[in-house]
């Protein structure tokens, strides 16, 4: 994250843990330290300021082994598949358990959906005038944890239709997919299956993060298409 954010570390993250997760390894903190690592790094400014840091951050940041800026591993696949969509009258969105004010600052310039058609996870902001301009302030107060069932109700409620397409590549978006299949009409729900280990990562059932477990046996017991992303994609990254 930003260094404007990373100086309050130390004080946020518990058991002496700042170092390790500095060097990208989460895999020892629990659910309720990871939130308090949120509140440090994006809570406590404005929603401007924070745009803003995303924005410098996203610019700049690469991802440590492949060497990659982050906008530029996105998924040709994907960039296509939204193409296409559009071009022949759907309305796209994106539906994630990433934070709502973070991909806002960055995903219209990538995928071409806007700042309203972004649905995730989301904090309490509260309003004020500071010097007699109004600004809202992100709070420490974790609201929606956008994954799993709470992603459906999320739908409902920010978007208000079901979808006729939904794409996801773990068990944190099988509600979704459910939720998709189960209306009427032609209805495509479809996993996105990691399979690619020289290319890109490889993990399903026992993975720590992004899980894929439940959704594998439910997409094959009800004949959901399953993308093999080693197989079916000649091009992962733009």
């Amino acid at each position: 994250m930003p260094s404007t954010a990373s100086k309050r570390w130390p004080q946020a993250i518990p058991n002496g843990k700042p170092r390790s997760v500095l060097k990208g390894d989460v895999s020892k903190l629990h659910t309720e330290d990871l939130i308090k690592i949120l509140y440090a790094t994006h809570t406590g400014m404005t929603t401007d300021e924070f745009d803003a840091i995303v924005k410098d951050w996203i610019a700049t940041a690469k991802h440590p082994t492949t060497g990659k800026k982050y906008t530029e591993m996105v998924f040709q696949p994907m960039l296509e598949l939204l193409d296409y969509l559009r071009a022949n009258g759907f309305k796209t969105f994106i539906v994630s358990g990433g934070g709502t004010g973070f991909m806002r600052a960055w995903v219209e310039g990538v995928y071409h959906i806007p700042p309203e058609q972004v649905v995730g996870s989301t904090f309490e902001t509260e309003f004020s005038l500071v010097d007699g301009k109004p600004t809202l302030k992100r709070m420490p107060n974790f609201l929606v944890n956008d994954d799993k069932e709470m992603k459906v109700q999320e739908i409902y409620e920010r978007i208000g239709r079901r979808p006729i397409a939904a794409f996801g590549n773990s068990d944190g978006d099988l509600a979704m997919l459910q939720w998709t299949a189960a209306g009427d009409g032609l209805r495509l729900p479809m996993y996105i299956h990691h399979t690619d280990d020289k290319r890109e990562w490889k993990y399903d059932r026992d993975s720590h993060i992004g899980q894929l477990n439940k959704g594998l046996d439910e997409a094959a017991a009800k004949g959901w298409p399953m993308v093999d992303m080693k197989a079916d994609w000649k091009r992962i990254y733009p």
